[in-house]
């Protein structure tokens, strides 16, 4: 999913950043602000999803 933001978005992207974790933690935030969180979810996000996140 990383490389498909950065594909997307290019030079526009000022940071991106990946955190391994445990438990099955995946989270993605915009700014600071948690977007979305599969350990709320139970579920990972689509790509399509966080697109339609960062977009808005």
């Amino acid at each position: 999913m990383a490389a498909d933001l950065l594909e997307k978005y290019g030079n526009n992207v000022t940071e991106l950043t990946l955190i391994p974790s445990s438990d099955g933690v995946y989270e993605v935030t915009k700014n600071g602000a948690l977007i979305f969180s599969k350990k709320e979810l139970e579920r990972f996000p689509e790509l399509d999803e966080i697109i339609d996140i960062i977009e808005s």
